[in-house]
């Protein structure tokens, strides 16, 4: 298997930012109630991170990493300090771009997220996936695969939850576990089943 597709694969499974990481949490819980809401938070999530994480890597390597500056003479300029502020800008502006596109073409979908869609600009799953680009060096090819491979496995976690609470939806379930309860505990054991993948790879 080629690096890249390895790379994929990790981010998306072994790496699974709400169920390895537990980031982003917030809104994996709230939009997993359906599958439809669900399957658009995780094309949402593709989107944003297959797009803020090679983005980033260009701005972090051409304008804010030690050295970038040194075509202009600037050498020892080092603005690696700026790039929470860089990377929360160019994912803001690319949410904005993704609300404006599902207000106008899929307005069903816009209307399901609610105020979730804008609060896709400070997920903390989003902006992990441009920390850890810079953190682990990755290249540009790199960081795409892997902001694609992180949102396809939010996507998939979300879908699962999604169609497992939507099954249960039917039971009849003990008082103390109706509501959060059972989505907490739910998202327990599809961490453990994650974990597995973990496993799988360090063996």
């Amino acid at each position: 298997m080629s690096d890249l597709a390895s790379l994929f694969l990790r981010a998306a499974f072994v790496e699974n930012m709400p169920l390895t990481f537990f980031l982003g949490l917030c809104t994996f819980i709230a939009l997993s109630r359906k599958t439809g809401p669900a399957l658009g938070l995780g094309v949402a999530m593709v989107a944003v991170m297959g797009v803020t994480v090679p983005l980033n890597h260009v701005i972090f390597h051409g304008l804010l990493a030690p050295g970038a500056w040194a075509w202009a003479g600037l050498a020892d300029t080092d603005l690696s300090y700026l790039r929470l502020i860089a990377f929360i800008g160019v994912i803001a502006a690319t949410v904005q771009l993704l609300e404006m596109v599902l207000d106008r073409f899929f307005p069903a979908i816009h209307a399901s997220f609610g105020v979730f869609l804008p609060l896709l600009t400070v997920q903390c799953a989003i902006l992990a996936g441009s920390l850890f680009m810079v953190e682990r060096s990755y290249t540009l090819a790199q960081s795409t695969v892997f902001g694609l491979g992180a949102g396809f496995g939010f996507a998939v976690a979300a879908v699962m939850l999604a169609a497992i609470r939507a099954r249960l939806s039917y039971a009849d379930l003990p008082r103390g576990l109706n509501g959060l309860g059972i989505t907490f505990f739910l998202a327990g054991l599809m961490s453990l089943g994650f974990s597995a993948f973990a496993q799988m790879v360090a063996s």
